[in-house]
């Protein structure tokens, strides 16, 4: 029996980790695979961490490290540290990353160092941008990895561009010769399960009290946080849109910078607590347009038929702007106006991320499946 030691910290993390947990509970046995669950703390508020495990139905985590939020480097060294020690004592034969976190480059680093195969779910995105923390995780996670396990085949294209490729003709990847591959995007598996259990209509009407369409808000990278002039314009624009009901599950960081900043929105814009999974899907479903700077959102506003505008300069996900569901505005105060005003749905809703099957792909590969 293989022991994955699977890594999450924050938010999107826990919802991927969902999908490829219950899939090993369910298939383990036959597949020869067992998980132990790692949580590093690095969201540590009940709506941002312990909700998600609730409502998911998924084991605590076998372990909690607690460390929290604070400093890049402090925060990542003390991750590194907790998880270098656990790997120590458990001897995993793998270990599974999610996304771009500073969870997830701890996790690496210290599977790498102790040379024990790490699978990087998500690998190959690129913003271009190395200026973005997210950026620096998710490159240097992929170099470190021995399976780079790619949403689409843009993302394999990034890796090539980088001159890495799939070792095909290698029967036991490593990390120098790789196991590349296109396993579908595992968000889309999560929004196929979790919107049958979400009910839109008492989250919308009962709970939040909205009678009428609204648009969706969601801010929380620190390209925007980070940066009180980028925070404002964007701001500007929304007090501008004022005719529209915009609903903001507002990040616990942006609430205090905001405070700091004596930022206060207008009546149009309620600011309500982080909320769990299944009430983000029932805002997903009922609102009409998504404004974000989540790069996981994004996708969720389109496996969910609803334009996106993107308070970012670039995405991951450049497929979304090529087929005009995700409209790229950074923070420019004219251009998120103007987009919000001209947004609507393509008529083309295409196949972009796979069959919804990306946890048994994921293990297929992990248990040495040949293509």
């Amino acid at each position: 029996m293989r022991e994955v030691m699977t890594i999450v910290g924050a938010r999107p993390q826990f919802i991927k980790a969902a999908v490829f947990s219950r899939h090993v509970r369910r298939f383990g046995d036959t597949l020869g695979l067992r998980e132990f669950l790692v949580h590093t703390g690095q969201h540590y508020d009940d709506n941002m961490s312990e909700i998600f495990f609730r409502e998911m139905d998924i084991p605590a985590p076998d372990v909690n490290l607690k460390v929290g939020s604070g400093a890049h480097g402090k925060t990542t060294a003390e991750m590194l540290t907790g998880l270098e020690a656990l790997m120590l004592e458990r001897k995993p034969e793998i270990v599974l990353v999610y996304g771009d976190t500073n969870s997830t480059l701890a996790g690496a680093l210290a599977a790498s160092k102790l040379h024990i195969p790490i699978a990087h779910v998500e690998a190959g995105l690129r913003s271009f941008m190395m200026i973005m923390p997210e950026e620096q995780n998710r490159r240097l996670t992929d170099h470190l990895s021995t399976w780079l396990l790619c949403p689409t085949d843009t993302a394999i294209k990034n890796l090539r561009d980088e001159g890495i490729r799939d070792g095909k003709s290698v029967s036991r990847p490593n990390p120098d010769k790789k196991r590349v591959v296109n396993v579908g995007d595992i968000m889309l598996e999560a929004s196929l399960y979790y919107r049958e259990k979400a009910d839109v209509k008492k989250t919308i009407n009962e709970k939040y009290g909205i009678k009428g369409s609204f648009t969706l808000l969601t801010i929380h990278r620190a390209e925007n946080t980070d940066d009180p002039a980028r925070l404002k314009s964007i701001f500007t624009a929304l007090e501008a849109l004022s005719e529209r009901t915009i609903i903001f599950p507002i990040h616990p960081r942006t609430r205090k910078i905001m405070s700091d900043l004596g930022m206060s929105p207008g009546h149009h814009i309620r600011m309500i607590d982080p909320v769990g999974y299944l009430e983000m899907v029932a805002l997903e479903s009922g609102c009409d347009l998504v404004l974000t700077d989540s790069g996981g959102v994004q996708k969720e506003a389109f496996y969910f038929n609803k334009p996106c505008i993107t308070l970012r300069d670039s995405t991951e996900w450049v497929e979304l702007v090529e087929t005009g569901w995700n409209t790229l505005v950074g923070a420019d105060t004219d251009a998120i106006i103007t987009a919000v005003h001209k947004s609507g749905r393509p008529v083309e809703h295409p196949i972009l991320y796979g069959d919804g099957r990306t946890a048994e792909k994921i293990a297929f590969e992990l248990v040495g499946g040949t293509r």
